[in-house]
Parts: C-alpha cells; sequence; structure tokens
C-alpha cells in the first residue's frame, strides 16, 4: 500500500514590502485561496490540516478565485496566464489562456460564471481584459489606465459592471458586455490598491496608499460616499473585504491594524472595531492582505502570519496560522518527544510545529542569519548558515533562550551532532573539519580531500565524511583527532548526505548522481544496493526507529521508502511529494515519515510495510 498523505502544514501567502495582497474564499465553504511560488493553496478555515495544493503553474502564481459555483478555479501567474482548474480532488485542467503579457495582479468572475475579467501588468495599453471562460474571446475594451493595474472587480448583479484602479491613482468604470470606458475618477491621492462591489452591487469600495477608503454607486459609477478619517488608518490601505450582508466593510494597512467599519444608510463608513493581531510591533506585522469569509475575519501579515477572528465576537482573541513564505531547507525530530517537528528555511526562520495539531510558534532567534543545516536536540537548537558561524541556541520551552556563535571561518558544508553526547559536533568546510565541544573550537583539520557531506555516530566514537569524489571516510575520533579506519567506494557522484541507523548497525548515505547506497557497519559491506529509482540528486535521508526503512528525499520532488531487508525493487515511491524538491526527512514513529520541501510545505506522511 503506498503512503498516505496525514496532515499538510501550508506555507503561507507570498508577499512583498509595499504591496497588498489579494486572498479570496467561497461563501459556500469555509476554504481560502492564495498563493506561493508556483502553488495554489486552498486551505480550510475549520481544519487547517487539510490542505490542497495545484501546482501546475509554469511560473509564480499570483491570484485564485472560486467561480461562483464553486466548482472551478481561475487562478494567474506572473507571465500574464491563467489556468482554469477543478476545484475538486484531481484539479483537472480546463483550459488555459494567455491573457496579459506581463503579471496579472487580480482577476474576478463575472456572477454568471461565463466571463472573467483580469488585470495587472504588460506592454502597451493591454492592463485589462475580459474574455468568456470557454473560449476566451475577448468581451469589451478596457481603455483607460496608463501604469499597472493592480484590482479589478465585476459588479455581483445585473446589469453588470466592471471597475479597476491602479498605479496611475485612478479608479475606472465600464459598462457592458462588451464593456466599454464609462468614467473615470482621481480622488485618490496615491496607488489604488483594491476595488470591491458589495454582494447586492449597490455600491462599491476603492482603498488606497493615501489612507482613505471611497464609496461610488454601484450602478452609475459617481462618488457617494467615503470612510471617515477619524479613527482611521495611519498607514497605506492594502486591501478591503464586504460582509456577507453588505453593511460593514473589513480593511487592513500598513499600520498593522484591521478595521471593522459600519456602512451608513447616507454611505459613509464609522470604525466599529480595531484589530491588532499579536506580534512583535515589528514590519513583518504590517497587514498586506483580508478577507471577510461568511462568520470569518482573515487577515495577512507582511511576514505571512494569517490572523483569523471572529465577525460574530470581536473581542475574541484571533487564532493564528502561520509557516514557511520560502524553502524549508532543513528538518529536525526533537528525540526527547519526536511529535515536535523543528524546520527551518533559508531565510533564518525556525517554525516549531506538533504533529496532529500543526503550527505551534515561531523561534525568534536573536540573529537572523540565513540558515543551511539545523540539529536539534532536547534543549539545543544548532544551526549553521552563510555567515560562517555555528550557533548554539538554548531551547526554553516555545522560546529560543541564550545563543553562542562560533566562527569557523568559513561557510559550512554541512554540520553533524553526536546525539548522546551534543556537545560534539563536527562541521564540514571547504578547508577541512571542524570539531566543536560546546561553544568552542577544539581542531581544524584539513583531511586532504574535497568533502561534501558528514555524519557522526551518536555516542561521538566515529565519523564518516563523504567527498566530492564520491568516497567514504571512515574515521575514529580519539580526543580531539580523527585517525582514518577505510575509504569506501562505491557512489558514482559526490556524496550529499550519511546518516546512522538509530541502533548503529547500519549507515546510508546519497549523492549527487541519484543513487543512495545502506552499509553494515561492521564489516562495512553493502547491505541494500540498486537504490537507483531518483531522476535528480538526493538531498536527504531518515532511517525509521525500528531500524526497518530508509527513506530518501530528492531534487525529483520525489520520496522513495526502502525496507532494508527487501530488495530496492520492492521501494514505495510517494510521487511529487513537494513541488520543487524534497529539502528535509524525518520518522516520527516507525509508520510516520515528515517531509519538507522547496514548496515551503510540511508534510506528514504514513507508511504501512508492504
Amino acid at each position: 500500500m503506498p503512503p498516505q498523505l496525514a496532515e499538510t502544514y501550508a506555507c503561507v501567502p507570498s508577499t512583498e514590502r509595499g504591496r497588498g495582497i489579494l486572498i479570496s474564499g467561497h461563501p459556500k465553504s469555509d476554504s481560502i485561496l492564495y498563493t506561493n511560488g508556483r502553488s495554489v493553496i486552498i486551505l480550510d478555515l475549520e481544519n487547517p490540516l487539510q490542505v490542497s495544493i495545484y501546482g501546475e503553474h509554469a511560473y509564480p502564481a499570483t491570484v485564485a478565485r472560486f467561480s461562483p459555483n464553486g466548482e472551478w478555479i481561475a487562478s494567474a501567474d506572473t507571465s500574464g496566464t491563467v489556468r482554469i482548474w477543478g476545484a475538486r480532488d484531481e484539479h483537472v485542467l480546463k483550459k488555459e489562456f494567455r491573457v496579459l503579457s506581463g503579471r496579472i495582479d487580480d482577476l474576478q468572475w463575472s456572477p454568471d460564471g461565463m466571463r472573467i475579467v483580469a488585470c495587472g501588468d504588460g506592454k502597451g495599453k493591454s492592463l485589462v481584459r475580459a474574455f468568456m471562460w470557454d473560449s476566451g474571446t475577448n468581451v469589451g475594451a478596457f481603455d483607460g489606465h496608463s501604469r499597472r493595474v493592480l484590482s479589478c472587480a465585476f459588479k455581483p448583479t445585473r446589469p453588470f459592471r466592471i471597475a479597476t484602479c491602479g498605479e496611475d491613482f485612478l479608479l475606472n468604470f465600464y459598462e457592458g458586455p462588451p464593456f466599454k470606458f464609462k468614467l473615470s475618477h482621481r480622488d485618490h491621492l496615491n496607488f489604488v490598491n483594491c476595488v470591491r462591489f458589495s454582494p447586492d452591487g449597490s455600491k462599491f469600495i476603492s482603498v488606497s496608499s493615501d489612507k482613505k477608503g471611497i464609496i461610488f454607486d454601484g450602478k452609475i459609477g459617481g462618488k457617494i460616499g467615503e470612510l471617515s478619517s477619524e479613527d482611521g488608518h495611519k498607514g497605506s490601505i492594502y486591501a478591503v473585504s464586504w460582509s456577507p450582508d453588505g453593511k460593514q466593510v473589513l480593511t487592513v494597512s500598513a499600520d498593522k491594524s484591521a478595521k471593522v467599519w459600519e456602512i451608513s444608510d447616507d454611505n459613509h463608513g464609522k470604525v466599529k472595531k480595531t484589530l491588532t493581531p499579536p506580534g512583535s510591533g515589528g514590519v513583518d506585522d504590517m497587514l498586506v492582505g483580508c478577507l471577510w469569509q461568511n462568520d470569518y475575519l482573515v487577515t495577512v501579515s507582511l511576514g505571512g502570519t494569517i490572523s483569523i477572528f471572529s465577525a460574530s465576537d470581536l473581542e475574541k482573541s484571533p487564532r493564528q496560522l502561520s509557516g514557511h513564505m520560502k524553502n524549508a531547507t532543513s528538518l529536525a525530530v526533537l528525540n526527547s518527544d519526536p511529535k515536535v517537528i523543528l524546520t527551518s528555511s533559508y531565510d533564518g526562520l525556525i517554525v516549531k510545529w506538533i504533529q496532529g495539531v500543526g503550527y505551534s510558534g515561531k523561534l525568534q532567534r536573536k540573529e537572523n542569519s540565513q540558515i543551511k543545516c539545523l540539529a536539534a536536540v532536547e534543549d539545543e537548537i544548532v544551526t549553521s548558515g552563510f555567515d560562517k558561524k555555528i550557533w548554539r541556541v538554548s531551547l526554553q520551552g516555545d522560546q529560543c533562550g541564550d545563543a553562542n556563535s562560533i566562527d569557523i571561518g568559513s561557510q559550512p558544508k554541512d554540520l553533524s551532532l553526536a546525539l548522546l553526547s551534543p556537545e560534539l559536533a563536527l562541521v564540514t568546510t571547504d578547508y577541512g573539519v571542524v570539531m566543536l565541544r560546546g561553544a568552542k573550537v577544539v581542531s581544524t583539520i584539513n583531511l586532504g580531500f574535497d568533502m561534501t557531506a558528514s555524519a557522526v555516530a551518536p555516542d561521538g566514537s566515529e565519523a564518516i565524511i563523504g567527498g566530492q569524489d564520491g568516497k567514504l571516510h571512515i574515521y575514529s575520533i580519539t580526543g580531539d583527532t580523527l585517525v582514518e579506519e577505510a575509504v569506501l567506494e562505491k557512489h558514482r557522484g559526490a556524496v550529499s548526505v550519511i546518516c546512522y541507523s538509530p541502533d548503529l548497525s547500519m549507515f546510508a548515505s546519497g549523492d549527487l548522481n541519484r543513487e543512495a547506497i545502506v552499509w553494515d557497519r561492521v564489516s562495512r559491506e553493502v547491505k541494500l544496493k540498486n537504490m537507483l529509482y531518483h531522476t535528480a540528486r538526493i538531498n536527504c535521508l531518515a532511517w525509521s526507529p525500528d531500524n526497518n526503512m530508509v527513506a530518501t528525499g530528492s531534487l525529483d520532488t520525489c520520496v522513495i521508502i526502502y525496507e532494508v531487508d527487501k530488495p530496492a525493487s520492492s521501494r514505495m515511491t510517494i510521487k511529487g511529494a513537494h513541488l520543487g524538491g524534497v529539502y528535509g526527512l524525518a520518522f516520527t514513529d516507525d509508520h510516520t515519515l515528515v517531509s519538507s520541501g522547496e514548496d515551503a510545505c510540511i508534510r506528514v506522511w504514513r507508511v504501512t510495510l508492504q
């Protein structure tokens, strides 16, 4: 039986400083849509571990929307392409159209589900297009904008109208179909970031970096009101969303607050409640996206944190979901509690997850250096990065405590800890092996070959170091020196990863030439060979706690699980485990495997032996 996906800890939305993001949902469900890299994420607000991801865009995705009946999703990317695909399990592609010559920033379906309007950047005047979703035929001409169009909206009732706004400070109004320019407003004094019609189509609202929100008549496009400046936002307003009854709106701003506004009968907005999601108060807490989804008020911060407030109880503290925005390069489970998973991304973020619960917090380090390797024991995290330093950070519950940095003089290539005596750490660099005991460098040894990977035995008695030439060098550790015991030759490419089995009877190694090998530690003979089923380099390895299985993760997006006592041909393969490649693997128990990858997601798999 192939491994089954049990849980997904989703990546967070991609954000960009100084820009809003436009997330969306479907009123008949509690699912929301957002994008990260080439992925479109469908996240259930009620059960965030149930995540579906569409990864078929060739370029970074920018925005996605459900069709009115909820059966289809239209998503767009930076190349100007719109893909229309099934919202159900298989996500079957229905249509694909090249809509603009540049990035698409927003798109929306017509209420009858027949047409789509998209806007963004491009050459010439083609910054907005409306087309039939089944044929791609144009349904109008959209003149009037001279710079990038950031948002567009379709009036949800007949007669149909389209409103657009953008970096030229304009809000334009079009009648149709076929759509043609009707009028333009220059009431805003800065970028107009978002425009949205009320659910009944009677009015629409625009918000801008000039801190203002303006309300217009939905049928004829004239200005009819605005949001009060009293108690208003102190920074750029990036996004706006209407309540289902059309009597309130939600806005978010660079001032790190969200506001719920009552829209009066005379079409003026008054602040009902200011919502401030918990945070450190730093730049990452600026709010850049929002959505009023049934009873949920959803906000997104620049750091990607999703805060979920209750519309019916605005005093209630929000639920927060977060995770990685960038490639999750390293993964470790705590030996004291394997249900606790730590992952790091190269941007320096460490996230704590609990199996069965999901996101459990970010571990804030005092230093914010990029992370290449991560190792963890009961009360300590050890990281290496691109700053030529090894950081030893004490772990105190959900917080990072004191940190010691050790400058090793060159960039670390690999880092391994002796788990039973974690004072001992081995770091390979371009110039040699650096041995650490605690926060002190006790020796730097030039071994005379180009090193690429290393592993140290849990008891600290032995080390295996792999080279660019594919050879494995086995050393005994005596005091602070290494004594070579054997050289093993079998790999035909540079060694990328080495890992001891939990009972120390075996070790496994993988290389850049896509092959893995399991070795007997005592005889140093090959125990499992012909593990040559990946189509690209092997990035990571993991052993099951009972020593029966070894898993490999590769740049080819797959995870392959081998049973040590069976031929390699009886393997189990997880195809497309992570879009862009698998970079981290660990078993939390004999039948549960956790993986991380380029798509910034973490996944938990149930593995049943055949």
